[in-house]
């Protein structure tokens, strides 16, 4: 099985092949370029790198989100097209649990954080048990102080992952105390090994069936549905 695992979920462009033996290339690149410029450049230079070609390729792994909307949108519809092109399964998996790797030998859960700005967070609950990666709460959008409300009655150590923890440091410490567990610099970036490592476990679906998961609509998809809801009004 060669897997090519794309995550452009985050700032960081992250890409890997793996088998089930090996990782045998990864990169990951944190700069403000678009990865709709970077990303085919990168996997096709990887490619090479390993001397792969498309047609080695036996399965994709996609981060298909919560994260930014447009680098989302990019990764799964890269994903999509070169999975129906080559007609090779497609698994998409949650772009928080490409941050959950530094947890595999923490006692206790694991909390990868991306910032949704104005207070709220996409973030979620994992474990791991016997080497597998288990999501004790389900992945969501909502306010940081609600969040961490939540996860103080759990009395366990909690270890947050992700660049974007940082963002919520103060407040962190401030609520959880000793409760909670930072992951260090190299560690908050996501790893597309990490998410391929999931991905081979998982059952694939229809190409078609993978959609974008962005937890909550974009701003400009709110605000249109608002003006909609008013412009119904006034015409009823």
């Amino acid at each position: 099985m060669n897997v090519l695992v794309i995550d452009t979920s985050a700032a960081p462009l992250s890409i890997a092949l793996l088998n089930e033996h090996a990782v045998l290339a990864e990169t990951l690149i944190n700069s403000k370029k678009n990865h709709s410029i970077q990303a085919m450049p990168a996997i096709e230079s990887m490619l090479q790198s390993v001397d792969l070609s498309p047609k080695d390729l036996t399965r994709i792994v996609v981060a298909k989100g919560p994260g930014s909307y447009t680098g989302v949108r990019i990764g799964v519809t890269l994903a999509k097209t070169l999975a129906w092109t080559l007609s090779i399964p497609l698994v998409a998996v949650s772009s928080l649990a490409a941050l959950t790797g530094p947890g595999r030998y923490f006692n206790g859960f694991v909390c990868p954080v991306f910032n949704a700005r104005r207070g709220q967070a996409y973030t979620g609950l994992y474990t791991y048990k016997n080497q597998e990666l288990v999501q004790v709460k389900e992945d969501m959008n909502g306010l940081m102080e609600d969040w961490l409300d939540e996860l103080i009655e759990l009395d366990e150590k909690i270890l947050f992952t992700g660049q974007d923890a940082a963002v919520f440091r103060e407040q962190i410490e401030a609520k959880l105390g000793d409760q909670a567990v930072f992951a260090s610099l190299a560690e908050n970036m996501p790893r597309a090994a990490e998410l391929g490592l999931i991905g081979m476990q998982m059952e694939p679906g229809h190409v078609h069936d993978v959609v974008p998961n962005y937890i909550r609509m974009a701003e400009a998809e709110t605000k249109w549905l608002e003006q909609q809801k008013k412009a119904d009004s006034h015409e009823g």
